[in-house]
């Protein structure tokens, strides 16, 4: 019961925290989100022998990691001007 209680809590919070990232943090959100449910998973399946657990938090957080910098959203330019030496620059991104 207690590993449960640990599990869930764990999991929780690292979903807690995955709300706070900003675009340019995917990458490390999305590792503690992978590695937190790779741990999960491998002790679930290995029936929590550590080995499989370190194994799926590594497999977990490098999954995560990747899937997170990949989906960070495409920045464009929303509004056009010149600079102070006449170039024409983008001046607001959205």
């Amino acid at each position: 019961m207690k590993k449960t209680i640990l599990a869930t809590t764990a999991l929780a919070s690292a979903l807690a925290l995955a709300g706070c990232n900003t675009p340019g943090e995917r990458a490390a959100g999305g590792a503690v989100l992978g590695a937190g449910a790779g741990a999960l998973l491998g002790a679930a399946v290995s029936g929590g022998r550590p080995g499989a657990t370190l194994a799926g938090a590594a497999i977990g957080g490098t999954a995560g990691a990747l899937v997170g910098a990949g989906t960070a959203p495409a920045r464009g330019c929303a509004q056009y001007g010149y600079d102070y030496y006449g170039n024409y620059v983008c001046v607001a991104y959205y």
